[in-house]
């Protein structure tokens, strides 16, 4: 039998630590969050290995190296409101719950949104809506921070726009080799990003650039 406890701490130590991630909240809330219980349970041995894990619906969690340097990438304080798209099964939602605010997390997928909710119900900081993730979750904007749990092969400008002034999105920009994780920040109507860090991440449902037809 797995001892998922101890799994969790060789994570940290091994994936999470040792890539430059400081920030002793975060660290902490990937102490103490259980990864496997965000998982279909014959997929639970998988949790805490350094891989994109399925969880049905086609999608994919964030390696926890990638979800913990993109959390510390946006710096999110104790009383941030943050927008979570793409969900999944919650395990990231469950990470951010324990160190912002409040945190609306975003799911398309009925069953990962049903999974997400049930998982996440005692966390009353973490709320799960059910929507088209490229669209965001206006009802709820502004955010001081959003957090795309996936790859983007544009600039994700709708949500930028449901950004306060100064708030600060993260993604993965890029399918494939030479995608890098983004810091975009918003400044008036607009969005300025920057490179933070190399990144894989699958492609999140409607997030794929609009194909251009030359005649």
């Amino acid at each position: 039998m797995t001892d998922f406890a101890a799994a969790r701490r060789h994570m940290v130590d091994g994936q999470i630590r040792t890539t430059d991630v400081t920030d002793l909240r975060l660290i902490s809330a990937l102490l103490e969050v259980p990864r496997e219980r965000f998982m279909p349970p014959a997929s639970a041995s998988l949790a805490y290995l350094e891989l994109d894990v399925p969880v049905g619906g086609g999608r994919r969690l964030l390696r926890p190296m990638v979800l913990a340097k993109l959390i510390q990438a946006a710096d999110i304080k104790p009383t941030d409101r943050v927008l979570d798209v793409g969900c999944a099964s919650g395990y990231g939602a469950a990470v951010l719950g324990h160190i912002a605010g409040n945190v609306i997390a975003l799911e398309q997928d009925t069953g990962l949104a049903n999974t997400a909710s049930d998982s996440l119900a005692p966390q009353r900081n973490v709320k799960v809506m059910r929507g088209p993730l490229a669209e965001g979750w206006a009802q709820g904007a502004p955010y001081d921070v959003a957090v795309v749990e996936g790859a983007t092969e544009g600039v994700p400008n709708a949500l930028c726009q449901q950004l306060k002034n100064g708030g600060r999105l993260v993604c993965v920009l890029g399918d494939g080799p030479g995608s890098k994780a983004m810091l975009y920040t918003r400044s008036s109507a607009e969005a300025a990003g920057r490179a933070v860090f190399d990144a894989a991440a699958a492609l999140l449902p409607g997030f794929a650039k609009t194909p251009v037809f030359a005649f």
